[in-house]
């Protein structure tokens, strides 16, 4: 992996992105905006299992008006998504968001731009000019590629935004293609200061959705490029936050929750370890315990990976062995695996 690329530190809300912090993890509601109760619901349930910042749909000005009462009853950074209408962003903007997300090709007029920035400037907050593969402006180089319009795109607005003495920026140039993807922000890291915020636009349904996601993203970060990340699923919002950790912590970027380490199963297996896995999976879904959970299926590879992990069984006929850091310390008969594992899972301390 290479050295995380340097960008300059801005803060949404109380979160810290880019100059060497964490990368945080993002999600978007679902919900109607307009229905402040229902989308505050999906907020406190998404901030549950991680989620460090949220986006919100401001569609329009009964939209932004429900964002006061939103922020009042969350505990993450709100980020206003803003297309079209520069006025929705002055209406969030008073309402108390922590960030704005704009998008150069449907809100590109200077002076609307300039009204946008001048009333973010004095609350001190961010604005990230969100880039989509799909929504561009009209380029005058017909010669450009896509990865080349997307940079030129989002220059353009950083221009805009820097001749209005306003630096509180962060980027991020999406497409469904994930080599398009990886090309823009390569382009573009090199020529900006400003952190840099990845995912993989319109990525589908959690079965290829979450392949696409981690490739790109997972691509982009073992390259030192990103500093926020939000995974876009056509599934519920928790599912964008599960799978942003776990591409985090399989590039060994962050340690929120366990780290669960399962055999593929083969004919070898005696126990289904398969149905095992995933209600062990399950279980821990909310949990934030930096542990290596092992569930193993055989005698091949299944006891080393036991000891291995922090806590383990290694599964043979009607039994499992229990492993705590790398000591056996019982076997369990088949029908107690689950409970009894779950049961030293949640007691171990970090």
């Amino acid at each position: 992996m290479f050295p995380r690329r340097v960008s300059k530190p801005i803060k949404i809300g109380r979160v810290a992105v880019g100059g060497g912090a964490p990368v945080s993890v993002q999600s978007m509601t679902k919900t109607d905006t307009r229905d402040a109760d229902s989308t505050i619901r999906q907020i406190k349930e998404l901030e549950g299992f991680g989620c460090e910042i949220i986006r919100v749909a401001v569609p329009d000005a009964q939209a932004a008006e429900a964002l006061s009462t939103i922020k009042k009853g969350i505990s993450i950074p709100l980020i206003a998504d803003i297309h079209f209408d520069y006025r929705l962003a002055l209406l969030a903007l008073e309402g108390g968001v922590d960030g704005l997300r704009l998008n150069p090709g449907n809100i590109s007029e200077p002076d609307k731009v300039a009204a946008v920035v001048k009333a973010a400037k004095i609350r001190q907050v961010p604005i990230r000019i969100g880039v989509n593969a799909g929504s561009l402006p009209v380029s005058e180089n017909k010669f450009l590629s896509l990865p080349e319009r997307m940079v030129e795109a989002a220059m353009h607005h950083i221009r805009l935004l820097e001749d209005l003495d306003f630096d509180l920026i962060k980027v991020s140039l999406k497409a469904f293609d994930v080599p398009t993807t990886i090309e823009a922000y390569s382009k573009i890291a090199v020529k900006i200061p400003y952190p840099l915020h990845l995912g993989i636009t319109e990525a589908g349904t959690p079965r290829t959705g979450i392949i696409r996601s981690a490739a790109g993203i997972g691509a982009l970060l073992w390259m030192g490029i990103g500093d926020t990340i939000r995974v876009s699923l056509t599934t519920q919002s928790r599912d964008e936050v599960t799978a942003g950790f776990e591409i985090l912590k399989s590039m060994n970027l962050r340690e929120r929750g366990p780290v669960l380490v399962s055999c593929p199963t083969c004919g070898r297996c005696e126990v289904d370890v398969i149905k095992l896995a995933s209600e062990v999976e399950a279980r821990m879904q909310k949990m934030d315990k930096p542990i290596r959970v092992a569930v193993m299926g055989c005698v091949v590879n299944g006891p080393g990976e036991a000891r291995d992990a922090d806590i383990g069984v290694a599964c043979g006929k009607g039994k499992a062995v229990l492993f705590k850091k790398g000591v056996q310390v019982a076997v369990i008969d088949e029908a107690d695996i689950l409970d009894t594992l779950m049961r030293e899972i949640e007691g171990m301390e970090v």
